[in-house]
C-alpha cells in the first residue's frame, strides 16, 4: 500500500497497522505500529568533539557553582600535593636524628601535626565540592529534561510516526540517566586527577628536574593507548545504547499487544525475536565493557614501568649524595600520585564514553526538525461558526507518493459530514490535515474564510472535540478524565455530560463512582465503557466543530443507538466530521463523502446515493446484504 494513513493523534489507522504478525529484524523495523522499530539512530563516532562542546553549553547554566567548583577542587589537591613534600621533610628529620644526636621529636611532632591538619582540610574542601558538583549535574539534567520535555511538544506528528515509542522512551529515559550518572561520577575524578597531574609534576621539578622528567617519560605512551582504546570503545559504547533503545521498543510492542500475540499464538516468534536482540545487546555490551576496561591495566602497568625507572634513578641519587632519603620518599609518593590520576582517568574514560554516547542520542532528538513556527495569537477573535472549506488540497506522507490530490470540498456551519471509503483512502488524513498535525504540500484550508496555517495550533484547536477509534485515558479518576476535556468544568456539568452520554449508566455500578480511579492500562473497566468516557469528554468540551472517528466503534449495538442519539442533539449546532465504517451509524448525514485513493468520488445524501448506485450503494449493499434494509 502506497498510503500511511493514522489516525488523528499521529497513530497509524488501525487497519493498516502490522500487527505483531511479521517475523523477523527487517520486517518489524519496517513496521510502523506501536513499538515499531523504525529510525534507530546510525553510529555517528565523528560527533564526539561536537558532543562535549554541547555538554559544555549544558552545564554551561551553572557557571558560577562550576567556578566554585574547580576553586576548592585547586585548593583540594594544592593540600594534597603539599602533603609529600612535607612527610619527605619529616623523614629527614628522623634520618638527620639518628645520624647525629638524636631526633627532634619536638620538631617531628608538629611536622606530622601540620600533614594531619592539611589532611583534613583536604578532604573537608573535597567533601565541598562534591556536595556542590551534585547539584550542578542534577540541576542540569532537571534543565535537559525539561528541555527534551519541551522539544517533544514541539516536533511534529510525522516524527514521532518515524521512529519506534520504545527508543523514544529510552532517550528520554535510560540516556539521560547514564548521563546524569556518567558525569556524577566521572566530573569531580576527571577535574581533581587532572589538576593533581599538575601540582604532582610541579612538585616533583621542585624537588628534582631529572626524577621529573624521567617520570614523565612513560606519558606519551599513556597518552597514546588511553586515545587508541578509548576510540575503539566509543562506537561500541554507542551501538551498546543504541540496542538498548531497539530493546526497549521490542518490548513496549509487546506489552501493548500482548492480548494479541496469546490469541495469534505467537509467543515462540517473540520470543525468538527478544532473544537476537538481547544477544546483539550483550555482544555490543560486552565488547564496549571488555574493550574500555583494557585501558586501567594499561595505566598500571605504565604506572610500574614508571616506578622501576624513579627506583633505580632515584637510588643512585642518593647514594652519589645527591638527594636525600626524604627527598627520594617524597618522589616515590609523587610517583605512585602521578600514576594514579592517569589510572583514575583511564578507568573514568569508559563511564564518560558511555555518557557522551547516551548524550549524542539525545541530541540527536534536540536537533530534530520541528513542526513549523506557531502564529501569534489572534487578538479578540471572532465566534467560530465552523464553515470549513478544502479548495485543491494536496498531501503525502512519503514525498515520492501522492496520497491527496486536488482534494476540494465545503461545510457549511452545523452540517454533518460523514467520510465513508475502504482502508487507506485518506479518510483519517483529512481530520489529520484539518486539526494541523500535518502541513499541507499545497492548496488550502480555511475555517469561516480564514487560513488555518493563520490560526495558532492551540486556538485552532481548542475549537475542535474528537472522539477516536483509539480510546485514550490516563491514571486518574473517571472524573478527572471526563475533566480532560474542560479543567474549569463543575461537577453539576460533569454529571449533565455523563448523563447526557449514559456514562453515569455504568459509573453508578462501580463502587467509588466517580472517584474511581482508571489503572494506567485502563483495563479496569471495558472498551466500550472507555468509548463512552472519550464521547462524554468530547461532549464536555462544548466544541465548534466535532470530529467523530469511529466513535461508536467499541460499544454494544443498544449504547450505539443511545449514543447516537445523543450525538444528533450535539451536532446539530456543530459542524461536525464523522468517518465511519458502519454506514448504519452515518444514515443521517448532511453530506457523506465517499473516497477512494485520496479523491472524492462520490457525494451526497444518504438517500442520493443509493438512488445513484455507484459505489456507496456498493458498500451499502455489500455491508447489510442478507439484510433488510
Amino acid at each position: 500500500m502506497s498510503e500511511r494513513p493514522t489516525d488523528a493523534s499521529g497513530a497509524p489507522d488501525r487497519d493498516d497497522q502490522e500487527v505483531l504478525t511479521t517475523t523477523g529484524r527487517e520486517a518489524r523495523r519496517g513496521s510502523f505500529g506501536p513499538g515499531g522499530g523504525a529510525g534507530m539512530p546510525t553510529e555517528r563516532t565523528e560527533n564526539f568533539g561536537m558532543v562535549v562542546r554541547r555538554l559544555g553549553v549544558i552545564l554551561g547554566r551553572e557557571t558560577p557553582r562550576l567556578i566554585a567548583v574547580v576553586v576548592l577542587t585547586v585548593a583540594s589537591v594544592v593540600l594534597v600535593v603539599l602533603g609529600p613534600r612535607l612527610l619527605g621533610q619529616a623523614t629527614d628529620i628522623i634520618v638527620s636524628g639518628v645520624a647525629g644526636d638524636g631526633i627532634d621529636f619536638g620538631a617531628l611532632h608538629r611536622k606530622l601535626f601540620v600533614v594531619g591538619a592539611i589532611y583534613i582540610a583536604s578532604w573537608v574542601l573535597a567533601y565541598s565540592q562534591g556536595y556542590i558538583l551534585a547539584g550542578v549535574v542534577q540541576r542540569s539534567m532537571f534543565g535537559l529534561r525539561e528541555e527534551v520535555e519541551r522539544k517533544i511538544n514541539r516536533l511534529p506528528l510525522s516524527y514521532v510516526d518515524r521512529h519506534a515509542r520504545g527508543d523514544l522512551l529510552s532517550r528520554v529515559t535510560n540516556d539521560i540517566d547514564n548521563l546524569s550518572q556518567s558525569l556524577q561520577q566521572t566530573t569531580s575524578q576527571i577535574l581533581t586527577s587532572l589538576l593533581t597531574l599538575i601540582g604532582v609534576i610541579v612538585m616533583m621539578f621542585v624537588i628534582s628536574p631529572l626524577l621529573a622528567a624521567v617520570a614523565l617519560i612513560t606519558v606519551p605512551t599513556s597518552v597514546w593507548l588511553m586515545k587508541l582504546i578509548g576510540g575503539k570503545a566509543r562506537p561500541r559504547f554507542m551501538a551498546q545504547w543504541r540496542h538498548t533503545g531497539s530493546l526497549n521498543a521490542q518490548a513496549e510492542e509487546v506489552f501493548t499487544g500482548h492480548a494479541i500475540v496469546k490469541s495469534f499464538g505467537r509467543q515462540r516468534d517473540v520470543e525468538e525475536r527478544f532473544r537476537r536482540d538481547n544477544e546483539e545487546l550483550y555482544e555490543a555490551s560486552y565488547t564496549a565493557q571488555f574493550t574500555a576496561s583494557l585501558i586501567q591495566p594499561m595505566m598500571v602497568f605504565m604506572g610500574n614501568v614508571q616506578f622501576v625507572l624513579i627506583a633505580v634513578v632515584g637510588g643512585l641519587r642518593i647514594s652519589s649524595g645527591a638527594m636525600t632519603v626524604g627527598e627520594m620518599q617524597a618522589l616515590i609518593q609523587y610517583a605512585r600520585q602521578f600514576s594514579q590520576p592517569l589510572t583514575h582517568l583511564a578507568s573514568m574514560t569508559a563511564t564518560f564514553q558511555s555518557g557522551i554516547a547516551s548524550l549524542e542520542r539525545v541530541l540527536e532528538l534536540l536537533d530534530a526538525e520541528e513542526q513549523t513556527p506557531e502564529q501569534a495569537a489572534t487578538i479578540d477573535p471572532a465566534p467560530v461558526r465552523g464553515r470549513i472549506e478544502f479548495d485543491d488540497v494536496r498531501f503525502s506522507y512519503d514525498p515520492d507518493t501522492t496520497l491527496i490530490d486536488g482534494l476540494s470540498l465545503v461545510a457549511e456551519p452545523g452540517q454533518t459530514i460523514a467520510i465513508v471509503g475502504p482502508t487507506g483512502a485518506g479518510k483519517t488524513t483529512i481530520v489529520n490535515l484539518l486539526m494541523r498535525f500535518y502541513d499541507l504540500d499545497g492548496g488550502v484550508i480555511t475555517l469561516d474564510g480564514r487560513d488555518i496555517s493563520s490560526f495558532p495550533r492551540r486556538e485552532l484547536r481548542s475549537e475542535v472535540g474528537m472522539v477516536l477509534q483509539d480510546t485514550w485515558l490516563f491514571g486518574g479518576t473517571i472524573s478527572d478524565n471526563l475533566r480532560y476535556g474542560n479543567p474549569s468544568a463543575t461537577d453539576e456539568q460533569i454529571h449533565e455530560a455523563a448523563r447526557v452520554t449514559y456514562v453515569d449508566r455504568f459509573v453508578h455500578s462501580l463502587p467509588d463512582g466517580y472517584d474511581t480511579v482508571i489503572n494506567d492500562d485502563g483495563d479496569n473497566i471495558s472498551a466500550g465503557e472507555k468509548q463512552l468516557v472519550t464521547i462524554a469528554r468530547a461532549f464536555l468540551a462544548d466544541p465548534s466543530i466535532l470530529i467523530l472517528d469511529e466513535a461508536t466503534s467499541s460499544v454494544d449495538t443498544r449504547t450505539e443507538v443511545l449514543i447516537q442519539e445523543a450525538m444528533n442533539a450535539l451536532r446539530s449546532r456543530r459542524t461536525s466530521f464523522v468517518i465511519a465504517h458502519r454506514l448504519s451509524t452515518i444514515r443521517g448525514a448532511d453530506v457523506i463523502l465517499v473516497m477512494d485513493g485520496g479523491r472524492i468520488v462520490e457525494q451526497g445524501n444518504h438517500d442520493e446515493l443509493l438512488e445513484r448506485n455507484g459505489p456507496y450503494a456498493e458498500l451499502f449493499r455489500a455491508q447489510f446484504a442478507g439484510q433488510s434494509t
